[in-house]
């Protein structure tokens, strides 16, 4: 007759553990699994392949897609696309940590009620929000009208369907994907650190520089994530406030799948842009570590 040891009942409760880990687990698995992880693959194996004469896919393998996706007119369109998914990230953040600060310091009753009027637009139509931007902006619309009222211009200007719309469009769009985070982190942090460095005899300036921006930068830059990576894939914006003069990648993209039908060439540059966001939170998980590991000897010497 064998008696149990010790090490087989650790055994038996990590089993039960990692089964309830898996069950729980699984939903979510199989989702990404369908929604995510087989598309992308199919998206890779695509790209590998030929257009069709008339569309579809040539099962014959090539790299010419690669190739091609590194003419200049293509390259043209991703540096103008860098750009603007860059300047929209960086208002965002000039907007949005501020916001997100002010948030975290009000009182606790008011600060639902202050995220509440931040995610709000999200209960509408994005479509509906993006065409308020279209009257706003118009030659003849209340922007134009007052400042012509006021006599600050003599005429109408044209913002409309310029680089410069379709960035304003993107900030307000995609505004709360960066005070969100921002604000998560920011109520995260020990106030005592900031304390710390008060009683050491440092201003709120130097306090906010020195110990709350650094602290808070994985917020950060989980939200410039968030607002770079769906501006430089956005399709909608730019066609409706850039009159379709303005071309990114994500409307490079869809063209390829919709309109030229080229799907292997398309694949290509889905790829691109799904690279890129691998990269930014592969280095934003790195920042993170290092920033959490300094946070958590800094507390402990406090």
């Amino acid at each position: 007759m064998s008696i149990p040891t010790p090490t087989s009942g650790r055994g038996a409760a990590r089993r039960r553990a990692l089964i309830g880990r898996t069950v729980f687990a699984a939903p979510g698995l199989i989702y990404i699994t369908i929604f995510m992880t087989i598309p992308i693959l199919l998206v890779l194996v695509y790209s590998f392949f030929q257009r069709g004469r008339f569309g579809g896919i040539v099962w014959e393998f090539t790299l010419e897609n690669y190739v091609r996706a590194f003419e200049p007119v293509y390259l043209q369109v991703f540096s103008n696309s860098l750009v603007i998914a860059g300047t929209t990230t960086v208002l965002a953040l000039l907007i949005g940590y501020p916001t997100a600060y002010a948030i975290a310091k009000l009182p606790t009753r008011w600060r639902t009620v202050a995220l509440v009027l931040v995610v709000l637009p999200f209960w509408t139509n994005f479509l509906i929000r993006t065409y308020a931007w279209i009257i706003l902006l118009n030659s003849e619309g209340p922007i134009n009208s007052s400042l012509v009222d006021a006599g600050i211009i003599s005429a109408p200007i044209g913002f409309l369907y310029t680089p410069g719309a379709v960035i304003v469009g993107l900030v307000y769009a995609y505004l709360p994907l960066v005070i969100l985070p921002v604000y998560a982190s920011i109520e995260r942090l020990d106030r005592q650190l900031i304390e710390a460095a008060g009683n050491l005899g440092a201003s709120r300036a130097r306090a906010f520089f020195d110990v709350t921006l650094p602290l808070t930068l994985p917020g950060v830059m989980i939200g410039a994530i968030f607002v770079f990576v769906p501006s430089l894939g956005n399709f909608v914006i730019p066609e409706l406030l850039g009159g379709g003069k303005t071309v990114m990648v994500g409307n490079l993209i869809r063209d390829q799948f919709l309109e030229a039908r080229d799907w292997p060439f398309g694949a290509v540059l889905a790829l691109f842009v799904i690279t890129l966001l691998v990269v930014l939170f592969a280095l934003q998980a790195a920042i993170s570590r290092r920033i959490n590991g300094t946070g958590k000897r800094v507390s402990s010497r406090a």
